[in-house]
Parts: C-alpha cells; sequence; structure tokens
C-alpha cells in the first residue's frame, strides 16, 4: 500500500512539526494542492527527504510566475532570491502529466480557480477545457503503455456540484466532470474550499473517481500499481 501526505490551503501544525518524520514517516511522497507558501513546502520536503508535487491555486502566487516558464519545473530558492535558504526541492505538475518513479503513479496536475475577479491564476471553464485538452497527449501515451490514462489528478478548485460553494470564485468546474467522465482517474484531489465544519464532506464518489477534499492534511492509501 502507497501512503501520500496531501495538503491544501492551510498550514497544518500536525505537518509543520518536529514530530513530522515521525508521523508521516512511511510516506512514499506528498502532493500540495495549492494556496500554500513555498517555505511551507519547503519544510516537508527537508524533513521527509521525499518529492513533492504540487499545483498553486488563487493566492499565494509569489512564485507562479517563476514555476510557468518554459522548462521550469523546480526551483532554487537560493540561486532565485539570493538567500541563505537551501531547495525548495517541490516539483510544480499544473498544465503537466508525470510519472512519479518510485510508485509507478500517474499523477497530473490543473491548477487556479474559476474567474471571479481578474486575478492570476483564474479560469473560465472554456479555459479549463483547453488545458486539459493540451494534456492529453502525454495521458495518451499514458494509456498505450501503461493501460490507464491517469491514476490521480490534482486540482485546486473542486468539480462543479461536487463540495464545491455558491459563490463565484468557489465555484468547481464542469470540465473536472467532463474529465472524470471520459478519463476515469481513481483519484481527483482538490483544496480551495475550507472545511471548518466537521459536518462538511471531504469525499465523494463520482462516476469511477474518488474525489477528495484534502484541506490542511489528509493521508491517501493507494494500491500499488
Amino acid at each position: 500500500m502507497i501512503k501520500i501526505l496531501c495538503v491544501s490551503d492551510n498550514e497544518d501544525l500536525v505537518v509543520y512539526s518536529q514530530n513530522i518524520k515521525e508521523r508521516f514517516k512511511d510516506v512514499s511522497f506528498i502532493i500540495g494542492a495549492g494556496d500554500l507558501k513555498m517555505r511551507y513546502y519547503g519544510f516537508i520536503v527537508s524533513m521527509l527527504n521525499k518529492p513533492l508535487y504540487f499545483v498553486f491555486g488563487n493566492h499565494d502566487l509569489t512564485f507562479l510566475k517563476r514555476f510557468k516558464k518554459k522548462g521550469r519545473d523546480e526551483f532554487n530558492y537560493a540561486n532565485e532570491l539570493n538567500c541563505s535558504l537551501n531547495y525548495f526541492g517541490s516539483t510544480y505538475i499544473g498544465d503537466k502529466v508525470i510519472r512519479d518513479k518510485k510508485t509507478g503513479l500517474l499523477l497530473a496536475g490543473l491548477g487556479g480557480s474559476m474567474k471571479y475577479n481578474g486575478g492570476e491564476n483564474q479560469y473560465t471553464n472554456t479555459q479549463m477545457y483547453v488545458k486539459i485538452i493540451k494534456l492529453f497527449p502525454k495521458m495518451l501515451i499514458n494509456r498505450i503503455f501503461h493501460g490507464r490514462w491517469l491514476d490521480i489528478l490534482i486540482t485546486h478548485a473542486p468539480p462543479f456540484g461536487i463540495h464545491d460553494g455558491k459563490d463565484a470564485c468557489h465555484t468547481g468546474f464542469k470540465a473536472f466532470l467532463w474529465f472524470m467522465r471520459k478519463f476515469q482517474p481513481e483519484y481527483l484531489l482538490h483544496g480551495h474550499v475550507h472545511l471548518l465544519d466537521i459536518n462538511q464532506k471531504r469525499e465523494s464518489l463520482y462516476e469511477n473517481t474518488k474525489v477528495i477534499n484534502v484541506y490542511s492534511r489528509y493521508v491517501l492509501e493507494v494500491e500499488q500499481k
């Protein structure tokens, strides 16, 4: 069984702790679903010494443009900002399809939120459909060589009608519903919607995909591929 530590939106004190090594020592890698500071990701990676794959949300976008430069997946904090802090060690997978070499899991990332005030990393449904289409060639390669399109889709915003809100900012993407019907990933992991009520739903099933709100922290267990 593969364990994955998922984080989003809130710097959880259980994670941001000297006890992180003991508590999460058996995770294979980490997923970041957005709206977290890079130093938080850097702390997790430095303490656990495991890969971290992330997308940006609609907040904390200081480094968005640097990561979106062509060919830029990883970011060296010391070189870019001329400071003493070391490598963030995190891999940006927004608009990308990758395979985690150790576990063999197939991942893709679609960050951002629904367009609501014209800010950075906000999109219309049509724009999100275009982003999905651009992922198709690499997912087709997955289908040919691994027998499946994708295992985990990492987003910031939720799908439309699943865990989303009624306001423009927190409305989910209809494009994600189409994605799940067409490509049937085992999981869609999102953040964006804060779980402040213990009765709020964290997990739902849509078609063959388990949709999980990974707000704050969530440990996902996946069968080895």
